[in-house]
């Protein structure tokens, strides 16, 4: 997909290769390459094995004519992903294609972009004195019930600040996943982070959502020099997702959205298929709501409503104040911090019942506006709070 108007065509910072000249080429890996232990950490188990899979890897590039770029080990997928760039007045589709066909490669497929589906601050006041959620869901009352105490949230984003007054020690892991990069504070991440966790009851700031629930930060994204869009790319994601499910994240917020793909379509499953729940944004400019909107099994959410499809969530996402990097706060709009909101929800829905089925209550079933707290009520069995007269929880229980 076309990343953000106004931003440039980010680069991969392995040897200067722009993204968008990157194929991903996915060789299967010996059955013995994972350690059941779960001691995997990106690297081979095995150094027999990584030099085969490299000469593997460097022949396929010679054959075609591409240029070895970096590797990453998947073997949860059961593949190593290679990345290779191709020659410029080459297309990356067909030079994907043309690999796909050897008998060594499992697939082949172009890296994708992605984009951020937030509008950024709407100005610089630094908060309002209530937060959307405060009102439309009741959010004091939610907070009675649970505050998401044990609940861990991947938040697959740009950089976080992890030294943020309304952040610190919200944070479990701050990892960086960007080839090249080093990790820093973005304004994307730390905003999506703050609306799910930032810490209530500290006299500063805001309030998140699950303010007991903890954050695996994972940088899968990164802030484009001179504009606030915010991009990823296929491989990037790739390894955060990876390593959500390494992790065993309760919740994975994805607030982006771009192209179908393969693997991350492989992850995707692979998380949803160990329980995690999948929160992502609408984006109304890609059919389906882009990916991973389009995907099965999805919690897919919206700042507004979202037209035709019938399972897209409505959630606070317009004026919503939240943290901003350098200890500040700002204001936010988009789908991006919609998502945030439900991923929060999640988070409480989890402390009170960890194996429940995920049952959103909204205005119709399967989408719409949400009832908090009629979901909220609707696992915990009673609640002793105000938001009890939703004119949906009086059905919660029967759900």
């Amino acid at each position: 997909m076309a990343i953000a108007a106004g931003s440039s065509a980010p680069t991969a910072a392995a040897e200067g290769t722009p993204v968008d000249r990157q194929i991903l080429v996915m060789v299967r890996h010996p059955p013995d390459h994972y350690r059941a232990n779960g001691a995997y950490g990106g690297g081979y188990g095995d150094e027999l094995s990584r030099s085969a899979q490299s000469r593997l890897a460097r022949r396929i590039a010679r054959n075609y004519g591409l240029n070895l770029v970096d590797d990453w080990p998947m073997p949860m997928i059961g593949v190593d992903c290679f990345v290779m760039a191709v020659p410029n007045g080459r297309s990356t589709s067909a030079a994907a294609e043309q690999v796909g066909r050897d008998s060594d490669v499992a697939w082949a497929q172009p890296m994708a972009l992605y984009s951020a589906q937030g509008a950024g601050a709407s100005h610089n006041d630094p908060l309002y004195a209530a937060e959307p959620a405060a009102s439309l869901w009741h959010l004091a009352d939610l907070h009675r019930i649970a505050s998401g105490r044990g609940a861990r949230v991947a938040v697959i984003d740009s950089g976080i600040d992890g030294n943020h007054p309304d952040l610190a020690g919200q944070l479990l892991v701050n990892r960086n996943f960007v080839a090249g990069q080093s990790l820093l504070a973005e304004q994307h991440g730390t905003a999506v982070a703050g609306i799910i966790a930032a810490k209530a009851d500290n006299r500063i700031g805001i309030a998140g959502v699950a303010p007991g629930s903890r954050v695996l930060g994972l940088r899968a994204c990164w802030q484009s020099k001179g504009s606030v869009s915010t991009v990823c790319d296929t491989l990037s994601l790739a390894k955060a997702i990876y390593f959500a499910v390494e992790q065993r994240a309760d919740v994975v917020n994805l607030s982006l959205a771009g192209p179908d793909d393969r693997l991350l379509r492989q992850l995707v499953g692979v998380a949803l298929g160990k329980g995690m729940a999948v929160v992502t944004a609408f984006d109304r400019k890609l059919p389906g709501g882009g990916f991973p909107a389009s995907m099965p099994g999805v919690i897919v959410v919206s700042d507004s409503l979202a037209g035709p499809r019938g399972e897209v969530y409505i959630a606070p996402g317009r004026d919503v104040p939240t943290t901003e990097p350098g200890g500040r706060w700002f204001l936010v709009n988009g789908s991006s911090f919609a998502a945030a909101h439900v991923s929060g929800l999640v988070a409480l829905m989890r402390e009170r019942r960890r194996s429940a089925p995920l049952v959103l209550i909204s205005e119709r079933r399967g989408g719409g506006p949400i009832d908090a707290c009629a979901t909220l009520i609707r696992v915990a069995g009673v609640c002793d709070c105000s938001c009890g007269s939703s004119r949906f929880a009086s059905t919660a229980l029967r759900r």
